[in-house]
């Protein structure tokens, strides 16, 4: 990197001089977290259970959102509460209002 930034998969800094990929109109991201054989839930920080999902034939999980949501939380009562929460934490520069 010739310039510092924050990988917007795990949102932790990428400091000049560390490799990372960048791709114009994305961001960057470490080379680490390029390489995605699992998704984490956005609730509750689990894996996402990819390989239980219905559309693993149809998902190309290097190139999906990493706003997925496991099993288990997606079967809570209040399952989009809690995903709306989860997305205003982790992303607060959005400053998405309810």
């Amino acid at each position: 990197m010739k310039f510092p930034g924050t990988c917007i998969v795990c949102n932790e800094k990428i400091e000049i001089n560390e490799m990372g990929l960048w791709a114009k109109g994305i961001g960057v991201k470490h080379e680490k977290c390029a390489q995605v054989n699992e998704l984490s839930c956005i609730v509750c920080g689990g894996p996402a259970g990819c390989l239980q999902c219905e559309f693993l034939d149809n998902c190309n999980i290097e190139k999906v959102s990493q706003l997925c949501i496991c099993k288990k939380c997606s079967e809570t009562n209040d399952v989009f509460e809690s995903y709306q929460k989860s997305v205003k934490k982790k992303f607060s520069l959005l400053n998405l209002n309810s």
